[in-house]
């Protein structure tokens, strides 16, 4: 991770703000043959007796179940829009263009779960996704049969978080008129950039203390 201590959040709660406004993951991990393996999934997160877990499910027999199983160290990487940012902007010249991005690692060790569970967290995940428990979409709202038939193929599990770092990279290093040319440029751009401009906005009166 591009870890520098301008690129950072003012307190833990921001990051774990990002990390649920954004929960569809990069899981990583590493097999029996040091080969590295990922997959993209939605997640939950559930707080208890002051730790932080994630939760999910997998489809059975993937390389990647394969791997979790036999090396229960796992990261998972949450990540935003990104956009270019151009050098023209500065003032200075001869300093290069960049991306300005937002991104989390999340260390952690991986455990499956039973059915029971798996069963529980499908209800959580629909309704959450859904919006609304009444939805035909809804787990409770469907053929038991159907589900239990589907819940054959796939694996519950949490993560237990053990380490958390982050880099928001938002132009923090450059000077106010720098700053705010990026934000104006971006303004104009597409959602991408719209969103990084939104992003840069908010931490603005942090930055630049009148």
């Amino acid at each position: 991770m591009y870890n520098l201590p301008y690129f950072k959040a003012k307190d833990d709660k921001e990051v774990l703000a990002f990390m649920k406004a954004n929960p569809f993951i990069t899981l990583c991990g590493i097999d029996t043959n040091n080969k590295p393996v990922a997959t993209h999934i939605p997640v939950l997160f559930e707080e208890r007796e002051g730790k932080l877990f994630l939760q999910a499910h997998i489809m059975r027999k993937q390389n990647h179940t394969n791997a979790f199983e036999q090396n229960s160290n796992v990261l998972a990487l949450f990540v935003s829009n990104y956009t270019y940012v151009s050098a023209s902007l500065y003032e200075q010249k001869n300093i290069a263009s960049t991306l300005n991005y937002m991104a989390v690692h999340v260390s952690g060790t991986i455990k499956f779960l039973g059915d029971e569970e798996l069963y529980n967290l499908l209800v959580k995940l629909t309704d959450t996704f859904e919006g609304n428990p009444n939805s035909v979409a809804a787990i409770k709202n469907m053929d038991a049969a159907y589900v239990q038939n589907n819940m054959k193929a796939i694996v519950a599990f949490e993560i237990e978080v053990t380490d958390i770092q982050h880099v928001f990279k938002l132009s923090q290093n450059h000077s106010k008129k720098d700053y705010e040319n990026i934000v104006d440029s971006l303004q104009s751009k597409d959602a991408d950039g719209k969103f990084i401009a939104t992003e840069m906005e908010k931490i603005k009166d942090d930055l630049f203390v009148n």
